[in-house]
């Protein structure tokens, strides 16, 4: 039986940098098999129902190469690592070789161990699904050429950032590189061609059989096979993969999870062919921003859309939260995506402030110092994220009004509401702004007429007594400074 709460909690590890750390103190070469119980339970007490392990599948040395000597790739590398060897760059986790676990992590058995050992402390385990492309260094190269988009001497002269000369035993070939529409291809990758049924047959049967080493998949990309997009890129005609792939696993695990990796407000589809979740760009995008009315606006969407969003700060792809941010726009940041519908998805390094992005092709990561007040903050948040209130309780955006007239800075608030059927409620105010803002907002709790109401901030030391007059009439005056927020724990005193 199925008991994942509605508005479960994920947290992405680097598992090469990881791995890297545990060796440089095991002395020897870490495996999945020496990350310790201990860091298990502390995510697990943490409140996280998913641990993605990101790039833990075979990649080789042709991709590798690439990686060595691709000079703006090289660039970033040096920028996070002022000490860069060669070995700390093992080619991109998502130019994948073969779908089994890297010896060098110790293989699929350490993998099985390490589920087993998830499973006890009731975690999930997420793993990488690329559905677009492969290494270069693929069996497939060899025993099937066909399941790549091939190219000419003409696409070659002409568009050489896209197409490339392979060598092969049985003949050389020019294939392209894995790409989106609108940037050149990457150099490390071959574009599979799902035009030809033989390529979605292949792929699906890999998924298949991934599919029993884990619970979920994070799909890298996945809008880039869709009918529409391949046929934009590639001028060719595919049919749909993932409906066809999701139910197929679905049949077999019914519980399996499939997140989307997904942009370009493709979101709602990806969602409507099966996908349990899908990347939420939009409401990063706008955090960034800083535009607290976009941000509203973007909840204004129904359930049925924003359950299905995973919402993040940060991923190993987008820039450290903590060098984005000024601590408090990044506590009001984490407020609005923690505590709103949908999956909560965090990243390792993000509690403590680091600041350095680590590309997907480095296995070493730079030695940061922790930042206390951000490890403190996620220390108390993270308490509140994981009790059941904002993991199966029920969400509602409410409407607020000018402090007086003439004052736009109401404007500035997002707050909402929780409440749960043991009669929990909790009220949550942001000022998503950087300046002072102040407003009014009706409370929708006519079951606590006639009563004196308890707000105190879970995060805070406020405490505050209300009639609920307030609540009915012109509702709660809220006066706050520049990205502050209240998350308010609502309790009722009798009226006497």
């Amino acid at each position: 039986m199925n008991t994942s709460p509605k508005y479960p909690s994920l947290y992405q590890v680097n598992t090469r940098v990881w791995l890297t750390d545990l060796s440089r103190d095991l002395g020897r070469r870490a495996t999945l098999d020496d990350i310790p119980d201990k860091e298990l339970d502390h995510l697990a007490e943490t409140g996280f129902d998913w641990i993605w392990f990101l790039s833990v599948w075979c990649t080789g040395e042709r991709g590798r190469q690439v990686s060595l000597t691709h000079p703006e790739w090289r660039a970033d590398y040096k920028d996070t690592l002022k000490d860069l060897k060669d070995e700390d760059i093992a080619g991109s986790g998502f130019a994948i070789a073969d779908y089994r676990v890297h010896p060098d992590l110790g293989g699929d058995s350490a993998l099985k161990r390490l589920r087993t050992r998830l499973k006890k402390r009731g975690l999930k385990l997420m793993l990488d699904f690329v559905p677009n492309h492969m290494g270069p260094d693929h069996p497939w190269l060899e025993d099937h050429p066909e399941y790549f988009v091939s190219g000419t001497e003409s696409d070659l002269t002409n568009f050489p950032q896209n197409y490339t000369l392979v060598k092969r035993r049985e003949g050389d070939l020019i294939l392209a590189y894995g790409r989106d529409p609108y940037f050149s291809g990457w150099p490390d990758t071959l574009q599979l061609d799902y035009s030809h049924p033989a390529t979605a047959e292949a792929m699906s049967q890999e998924l298949l059989r991934i599919s029993g080493q884990c619970d979920g998949l994070r799909c890298d990309m996945a809008m880039l096979i869709l009918p529409e997009v391949f046929e934009k890129t590639w001028g060719r005609k595919a049919q749909p993969f993932w409906p066809l792939a999701i139910n197929a696993i679905h049949e077999k695990y019914p519980d399996f999870c499939f997140m989307a990796e997904v942009y370009w407000d493709m979101e709602w589809e990806l969602q409507q062919l099966g996908f349990d979740y899908a990347y939420d760009k939009r409401l990063y995008d706008r955090l960034h921003e800083g535009n607290a009315r976009a941000v509203r606006e973007h909840f204004y969407a129904g359930l049925d859309y924003q359950d299905k969003l995973a919402r993040f700060l940060e991923n190993h792809d987008e820039s450290r939260v903590a060098s984005a941010f000024d601590q408090k726009k990044h506590e009001a940041a984490a407020v609005l995506s923690y505590l709103t519908p949908g999956l909560r998805f965090f990243h390792q390094g993000q509690f403590e402030g680091r600041k350095k992005r680590i590309s997907p092709h480095l296995v070493r990561g730079p030695r940061e110092k922790v930042n206390p007040e951000i490890q403190e903050f996620y220390e108390g948040f993270l308490s509140v994220v994981k009790e059941s209130l904002y993991r199966d309780g029920r969400w509602e955006l409410l409407t607020c009004a000018p402090a007086w007239e003439g004052n736009d800075s109401y404007d500035s608030f997002i707050v909402f509401k929780w409440e749960d059927e043991e009669d929990k409620r909790a009220l949550v105010c942001v000022n998503y702004a950087p300046h002072d803002s102040q407003c009014y907002v009706q409370l929708p709790f006519p079951e606590l007429s006639n009563q004196s109401i308890r707000l105190k901030d879970q995060t805070s030391s406020a405490l505050y007594v209300r009639h609920s007059r307030d609540f009915l009439g012109k509702g709660i005056f809220l006066d706050l400074p520049a990205w502050a927020y209240h998350i308010f724990e609502i309790s009722q005193v009798k009226f006497r």
